[in-house]
């Protein structure tokens, strides 16, 4: 049995380019393809390794900036054949409002207001020229019971919002935080992010969280007990240095040795768009990587290099 492999990246406007009036082209530059190792780039590596993966779009900056940023966000994805998928942070709608900006997580709406971001949110994505997204993720995972059931009630079919390293705040969701299967929850199936365990409790599959050696381990370790799912993530921004301005080498190697790795390995842990999940298996057994002091610790020297060299000093 195959493992379906989600591999997602959250595609954004970061918020802190909203501020002091800059265009959106600074905002694009730097969060959409910092440093040569955005989007673009990540789109090369997957056409060379004939890979699929979906790109969570958050497209409530238009609010801000226009729609113009997000149908340049949208089209090169959609170019690509990959897939285009609904992230929603909602402050941008406050700053649009002129009212304070201090609610940042979908959890600080009531349900009803959750529903009318959700909503505008899909019409804004589809405006910048995405199909109807068949799947949300909200931003910083910051979802609750409220939000599934409002993404459900607007006809999407998955939520990727589910993180067990952020439960229960910001990432809210009454699943168990440890829950990395697929479950039908709140009217929607909930593919939650996947995890492992490390000494310290767990973290997310995601490429600036884990060293390549747990990807592999975690990915492999999905496919020896049939999990039906693993999902990675990454972000648009994620490859690059914290001042957008050249790469995070470990984070680039990591990326590409993951692109490698699946290709080597498609035949049993083929990469998917949330279109493929329509007969995921529900509910099944499914645990997190058991942590390795090895693993752990070699991955803990790969952030200290990263945090000292490839961050603070670029």
């Amino acid at each position: 049995m195959a493992t379906k492999i989600l591999l997602t990246v959250d595609t954004e406007l970061l918020w802190r380019y909203a501020s002091g009036g800059q265009a959106w082209q600074d905002a694009y530059a730097r969060s959409y393809d910092p440093a040569d190792v955005g989007v673009p780039y990540q789109l090369r590596q997957l056409a060379d390794h004939d890979l699929r993966a979906v790109f969570f779009v958050d497209p409530m900056p238009a609010l801000h900036f226009g729609i113009e940023p997000i149908r340049r966000m949208v089209a090169p994805i959609l170019e690509a054949g990959q897939s285009v998928e609904l992230h929603l942070h909602p402050q941008w709608s406050r700053l649009v409002e002129g009212k304070p900006t201090s609610s940042f997580e979908m959890i600080d709406y009531p349900e009803d207001e959750q529903r009318a971001l959700i909503e505008q949110a899909c019409d804004l994505l589809m405006q910048a020229g995405a199909p109807r997204p068949i799947a949300f993720r909200a931003g910083s995972y910051s979802a609750n019971d409220a939000t599934l059931r409002a993404a459900a009630g607007l006809g999407l079919r998955y939520d990727s919002s589910h993180n067990g390293a952020d439960h229960p705040w910001p990432s809210a969701v009454s699943l168990s935080r440890d829950l990395i299967a697929p479950i039908r929850h709140q009217g929607i199936t909930e593919i939650p992010v996947t995890l492992i365990q490390d000494p310290s409790g767990i973290r997310p599959l995601q490429i600036c969280a884990v060293s390549l050696r747990e990807m592999e381990a975690a990915l492999l370790h999905a496919l020896d007990r049939h999990h039906p799912v693993a999902t990675i993530v990454s972000h648009s921004f994620e490859l690059a240095a914290r001042n957008s301005h050249r790469p995070n080498r470990i984070h680039t190697q990591r990326f590409e040795g993951l692109c490698a790795f699946l290709d080597q390995h498609r035949a049993h842990l083929p990469t998917c768009s949330f279109a493929d999940l329509e007969d995921v298996p529900l509910d099944t057994a499914a645990t997190p990587l058991p942590s390795a002091l090895f693993r752990t610790w070699l991955r803990q020297a790969e952030q200290l290099w990263s945090n000292v060299y490839e961050e603070r000093s670029a």
